[in-house]
């Protein structure tokens, strides 16, 4: 069976999505654009909740807008050292969280997204863009660029959960969610069992886009999944050695029916951590020592009712994440196929 996994790996890994001149892969080149397409047929009836899906925490943040306001998300004292330009250049190092933009995230392999939305103090026209400390691109800009990347791989199936709502008020979620409405129409998936939810289901209805709404609106909109559809325990730690017994409880605890299931493989810094490592930042100072030990966990895991389902990381380029993770699925594949011994 490992030798059967290392040729499935190959042949996933055979498309570049950027060739560099030397003519090596790197993980930033090898392509998973079509992973879901390419998965063997007995999977395309298996929930998806059981398979093993990439996902990038805070998926917007691979930029952020120094010039721009703080974030109604930040405390008063932050707004007010905000006030000088360094505090904000030292703010950028800890908001940003990922080094892809949504459209190489997606060719990446990445397919659920972590977003925090939020309106502008004094933008008149009531815009929403994202935010994580600082202001990010507008919302309307992400969705297209989603968009555009699934009219061209049809097979494709995104999570987009907005999770974080800031300073918006009932006009604001109108808006947003007429954006939702405006750049995926038809490729909106109604909310309905999760069980249900299969690759060939969706296939057969052309439905490309499960949009979780962690805000009471949802109830007005077919289209809108409630949150608690999709828990994603938060470890709420600096610790790589308690980040993964959390893990490992929480997937313990998961509901075997009724819901998707997000295993955040992050790590969150505290006050003492953005102190001592304030220059740094979130990746040098936290990040890019402890990915390695989380991609680890990560190997040692299985999909399944009971298993991982979406696994999330900062900076899903520094190691081969995504690859990792939708190679969990061979492992439906042995199972299967030792059945039939």
């Amino acid at each position: 069976m490992l030798a059967v996994r290392k040729v499935r790996r190959k042949l996933r890994m055979g498309t570049i999505c950027s060739p560099n001149p030397s003519g090596t892969k790197t993980s930033l080149e090898v392509c998973n654009a079509d992973w879901m397409a390419s998965l063997p047929p007995h999977l395309h009836n298996v929930p998806l909740s059981h398979l093993a899906i990439p996902g990038s925490h805070d998926s917007f943040s691979y930029w952020v807008d120094e010039k721009s306001p703080v974030g109604p998300d930040q405390t008063p004292a932050i707004k007010r050292l905000a006030r000088i330009s360094l505090v904000k250049k030292l703010m950028k190092k800890w908001s940003v969280t990922q080094n892809l933009t949504f459209r190489e995230q997606l060719d990446a392999g990445i397919r659920y997204f972590d977003l925090r939305v939020s309106s502008k103090p004094g933008d008149v026209d009531q815009e929403i863009y994202f935010i994580h400390g600082l202001f990010g691109i507008r919302v309307w800009d992400g969705l297209m660029e989603i968009d555009s990347f699934l009219t061209q791989h049809p097979q494709e199936i995104v999570f987009l959960d907005f999770n974080h709502f800031y300073a918006m008020d009932e006009a604001h979620h109108q808006r947003l969610i007429l954006r939702i409405q405006e750049a995926f129409g038809s490729k909106l998936c109604s909310a309905c069992s999760v069980e249900s939810m299969t690759l060939q289901t969706l296939w057969e209805k052309r439905c490309q886009v499960l949009i979780f709404y962690h805000c009471p609106f949802y109830k007005q909109y077919p289209f809108l999944w409630p949150g608690k559809k999709i828990p994603a325990p938060w470890a709420n730690t600096t610790s790589v050695h308690r980040l993964i017994p959390f893990l490992e409880t929480t997937l313990s605890e998961r509901a075997p029916r009724g819901s998707f299931h997000v295993s955040q493989a992050i790590l969150t810094p505290r006050v003492k951590t953005i102190a001592r490592g304030l220059v740094g930042g979130l990746k040098n100072t936290l990040v890019h020592r402890n990915l390695p030990a989380i991609l680890d966990w990560v190997k040692t895991q299985k999909p399944g009712a009971m298993g991982v389902n979406i696994i999330t990381s900062d900076f899903v380029d520094l190691v081969d994440f995504a690859t990792t993770v939708i190679e969990l699925n061979d492992l439906l594949q042995e199972d299967r196929a030792l059945a039939k011994c």
